[in-house]
């Protein structure tokens, strides 16, 4: 019997999801008990728990070589979703359709597919160098030695590897490690990539050669990938649609364009006049000034009124330069949760 979504030779049906969750729940039970040895000795005996949602119905598809960059806070239940996606997590319910396989069975057919990128965690031995290690992944892959050395050495001209992967492990830097590490995380060429903070703690060179590598790799294998980064440059760089989640559930599904739009309720219009123009000059009736510097001002407009505003500027007064832009994408996620927050404490007062 094959999988559903998978034909009879085991290959997944193209014109499916490559990834469906359905309403998916988890709900962990924490242990609670008050201080005190009176307390403690209590919890010896009959232990308090309360529930803890960490994920609440969460539901999206994402196509095969997508790559959709997954938002959200700190505890938004981004990690939690990802480790069910991969199968080290349980679902308290809902649905999974990963490749066609249930993550949370663990078939071996389904663990070749997929890899799971986690920032500073170590998958190789840290006494060996890196080659020993991808040796040992090519033996728990079962991967034809020809296939594995193309591969290898294809990740290692991509990365810029060079004598690295001949070092022990730990003689390497985070930025190297973390390099070695994601070349490893690959070698068996998965067609889905849970990627979970992949470049934090990087500098900016690192962090912009390890977005090469993933594009490149969606661009050659066709991969499905799902991003999680608090680096927006990670998401702008590699991501056209967005999931943003806050408190276990999904407040926005769509491109990242479009978020900006949505939620960006002000565009910035920075102003530059002829020199020795801009002495005396009140701005306040075009917008709100939000900065001054070496004599270009910075007006916030609401997003409607940005082009009557700045045909106003260009009629009204002497401008060497004009620009009109939108808020940066950080502003515009944190308007997000910000307008999340507040729903759920009015929600909240009004029990």
């Amino acid at each position: 019997m094959t999988s559903a979504g998978t034909n009879a030779a085991g290959t997944y049906a193209a014109n499916r999801p490559a990834i469906r969750v359905a309403d998916l729940r988890k709900t962990f039970f924490v242990p609670v008990r008050q201080g005190g040895l009176r307390a403690a000795v209590k919890s010896l005996v009959r232990r308090e728990t309360k529930p803890v949602t960490a994920v609440g119905g969460v539901s999206f598809e994402i196509e095969p070589g997508e790559i959709v960059g997954f938002l959200g806070p700190n505890g938004a239940g981004k990690t939690t979703t990802l480790k069910m996606l991969s199968g080290l997590l349980y679902p308290t319910s809902g649905e999974i359709d990963v490749l066609g396989y249930v993550p949370s069975k663990r078939e071996g057919a389904y663990l070749r597919q997929i890899t799971m990128v986690m920032g500073n965690r170590n998958q190789l031995q840290w006494d060996l160098p890196a080659l020993d290690s991808y040796e040992l992944l090519r033996a728990i892959y079962r991967l034809d030695p020809t296939d594995f050395r193309k591969t290898r050495d294809e990740f290692i001209e991509l990365l810029d590897l060079g004598d690295l992967v001949t070092k022990p492990v730990r003689n390497l830097s985070l930025g190297e490690r973390m390099k070695v590490e994601t070349a490893a995380a690959l070698l068996h060429r998965p067609q889905v990539l849970f990627l979970d903070e992949p470049t934090i703690g990087l500098d900016v060179t690192m962090q912009k050669r390890i977005r090469s590598f993933v594009a490149e790799y969606n661009a050659r294998y066709g991969a499905t990938v799902l991003l999680t980064s608090h680096y927006m440059a990670d998401v702008q760089a590699l991501c056209k649609r967005v999931i943003v989640i806050h408190h276990g559930r999904i407040l926005f599904d769509g491109e990242l364009a479009t978020l900006a739009t949505r939620f960006g309720a002000e565009k910035t219009i920075g102003v530059t006049l002829k020199e020795g123009a801009a002495d005396g000059i009140d701005f306040s009736p075009y917008g709100r000034v939000a900065g001054s510097e070496d004599g270009k001002v910075s007006l916030k407009v609401s997003r409607d009124r940005a082009p009557e505003v700045a045909g106003r500027l260009l009629r009204d007064l002497p401008v060497a330069d004009l620009t009109i832009e939108d808020p940066p994408i950080e502003d515009v996620i944190e308007s997000v949760f910000a307008g999340a927050s507040a729903e759920v404490a009015a929600a909240a007062g009004s029990v």
